[in-house]
């Protein structure tokens, strides 16, 4: 009752604490406070990319920890034996980080030591396992580096950061797996308050569309596939030009785009602390997964029986699969705040123009060249480029 006491003729300093706080957890978990925050988070993400300055730049990308990870894997591999021994170390790292997170991280230390509810059991253990694997696979870079240079000559295949790809790629790539990411989310949200009956008078002609026959599945399908071949297509194409559209109605600089990428990061969490079994999730911690009619996926492992003499499976609950896509965005939501903050123009290849407005260098080859001094529109207006007898502002 406590819960709807703020509904009736009550003024506020006559509440007591548990009241105050049952009512402000009635309107903070609300369904359609939390659908407003799931599809802001979308929205948001696709205005910052567009706003982004990064995300046209021509220069190598490079990002935190996941670079390196990035790196070790897919590229740099300098030939011959340097090559197994490389492979032998991501493989090794890759092991050690799913064992440590299994074993160490969530059985021992979230589990036995720190007793996290939200970790009993099995219940979070991949995405732990998938985090420690990051961990573990940037130490093992580091140490693929030592033996680099202790071979002498091999600098230029050291991992690093640098992922060896342009950033208008990467970001192209990023803003993809956001979309992915913030729209399954979204759409998981969606069908809980759908389905739920914590708030049984909201939403009942609609609750009861979506629970008849297999409107769910088919609309989720329908809707995914449909909105992100939109959504790949205008990405990768640039179909559609945000500047062209734009035209200075609603202009940004690194402070304003630091805002936002706060509130992004916010809204991810957010997400979490809106579910309504938050922070313990001792409630039904199973839901439906998307576009399927089980609540779970679970896959024996017949290998693990004839290792360790005891049946493992791959078990991902409902929940547990929506959080740890939120937290995977979370990586690229990081890194978009961490560029927004110390953003430097001539680090992307860009320089500031007339009207406050930032270019972008648009030829790969001039950029080998230039530096701090060399990116400004003053230095780029008044030299010439031998080869063409053009301003470098002309030509690129």
């Amino acid at each position: 009752a406590s819960a709807y006491s703020c509904h009736g003729v009550v003024w506020l300093v006559g509440l007591s604490r548990m009241e105050i706080d049952a009512c402000f957890r009635y309107y903070f978990q609300h369904p359609w406070s939390r659908l407003i925050v799931a599809y802001l988070v979308t929205f948001f993400n696709f205005l910052i990319f567009a706003e982004d300055p990064v995300s046209h730049s021509q220069t190598e990308a490079h990002m935190i920890v996941v670079g390196n990870c990035f790196s070790f894997l897919f590229n740099k591999y300098p030939g011959l034996g340097w090559n197994i021994l490389k492979v032998i170390c991501w493989i090794l790292a890759i092991i050690t980080g799913l064992f440590a997170g299994k074993f160490i991280f969530h059985r021992q230390l979230f589990g036995r030591y720190l007793r996290l509810k939200m970790f009993r059991e099995d219940h979070g253990s991949w995405m732990t396992m998938f985090f420690s694997t990051i961990l573990f696979l940037f130490i093992f870079s580091h140490i693929y580096n030592l033996f680099l240079l202790m071979a002498g000559s091999k600098e230029p295949h050291m991992v690093t950061e640098y992922m060896g790809i342009r950033n208008e790629s990467f970001m192209k790539i990023a803003a993809v797996g956001t979309w992915m990411g913030d729209f399954v989310t979204a759409w998981m949200v969606t069908d809980m308050m759908l389905q739920d009956q914590h708030y049984p008078d909201w939403g009942k002609a609609a609750r009861r569309f979506w629970k008849q026959g297999n409107n769910r599945i088919v609309l989720f399908w329908t809707v995914l596939i449909s909105l992100t071949s939109v959504v790949v297509l205008v990405i990768s194409t640039d179909w559609i030009s945000w500047d062209n559209l734009n035209r200075g109605f609603l202009p940004s600089d690194e402070v304003s785009r630091a805002f936002l990428a706060s509130f992004i990061l916010v809204f991810d969490l957010l997400i979490v602390m809106q579910d309504w079994e938050f922070p313990h999730f001792m409630g039904d911690l199973d839901m439906n997964l998307p576009g399927m009619s089980t609540t779970h996926v679970k896959v024996k492992l017949p290998v693990c029986k004839h290792i360790f003499k005891e049946e493992y499976h791959i078990h991902i609950t409902g929940k547990w699969f929506n959080y740890g896509i939120i937290f995977l965005v979370l990586i690229l939501d990081l890194n978009m705040w961490k560029n927004q903050i110390f953003y430097k123009p001539y680090e992307y290849g860009q320089y500031v123009g007339p009207g406050e407005k930032i270019y972008t260098v648009e030829e790969p080859e001039t950029l080998k060249n230039f530096n701090h001094s060399t990116l400004t529109y003053e230095w780029r207006s008044t030299n010439i480029d031998p080869s063409t007898n053009l301003s470098y502002n002309a030509i690129s």
